[in-house]
């Protein structure tokens, strides 16, 4: 009996070390392959860090197809320190360095524009385009056509703002409030009253090349002032003090 219970510890006492080392060896298969994950993402780290400084380096037109542009990189000998990275990967890479040079240059042309005493709401491209032909933020920017769809969209977005500014304008004119409408159904003289108080601010002036439609953007705001109704008395928005 005594054999049997010396033979059944030790049976144990083996079965036990080997769930240890099999437990050990889990542990460092676990840890050798987090070891080759962190390997394979910094070697793919540095490959994109080569491949990124590649173009950074070679690639400044944007026009260029990405066809185009392989044939330029693989001239050059770091185009082999980036060979782990994948063709879609590469791809990528490059779309996203043209979409930030665009941006750049856009910013730049952009730039030049606000820097044209010149350029108004109403400015024409041909007119514009004589004045800055000689500098590089135009001629480093893209195809005339594309320039003249930047300068239409640059002149769509000063608009836009001219426009906002504008309503701002009307917010801050205390002649103007909810009973204006009624005056003016009543007096049509009342919209030149408004208009004769407005126009010395540039906010007002910027849109002269479009007096119909800023004359449509005060009636809008009265109609809204309208609906809104009498504004609340200042009490009504101050807390009960009594109250507690």
């Amino acid at each position: 009996a005594k054999e049997e219970k010396d033979k059944e510890r030790q049976a144990k006492a083996e079965a036990s070390l080997k769930r240890r080392e099999e437990e050990v060896q889990r542990t460092l298969a676990t840890h050798m392959r987090d070891r080759e994950k962190e390997r394979e993402q910094h070697k793919r780290d540095e490959a994109r860090q080569h491949f990124n400084a590649l173009l950074v380096d070679l690639v400044r037109n944007s026009e260029l197809s990405w066809k185009e542009v392989k044939r330029i990189l693989r001239k050059d000998h770091r185009w082999d320190l980036a060979e782990s990275l994948p063709r879609d990967q590469k791809e990528k890479l490059f779309n996203e360095h043209v979409e930030a040079l665009l941006k750049k240059k856009r910013q730049s042309f952009r730039e030049m524009l606000d820097e044209t005493s010149e350029v108004n709401l109403v400015s024409n491209w041909k007119e514009i385009k004589k004045l800055i032909r000689d500098d590089p933020r135009y001629t480093k920017f893209s195809s005339s056509e594309r320039c003249e769809r930047e300068f239409k969209d640059y002149l769509k977005d000063k608009l836009l703002t001219a426009k906002n500014q504008f309503k701002e304008l009307l917010q801050e004119t205390k002649l103007i409030t909810h009973k204006s409408l009624t005056l003016l159904r009543e007096n049509q003289n009342h919209m030149q009253e408004i208009e004769d108080i407005l126009k010395n601010d540039k906010r007002f002036l910027i849109l002269d090349h479009i007096p119909q439609e800023r004359t449509q953007l005060i009636l809008n705001y009265l109609e809204e002032l309208d609906r809104r109704g009498p504004p609340p008395p200042p009490t009504a928005t101050e807390p009960n003090r009594r109250a507690k």
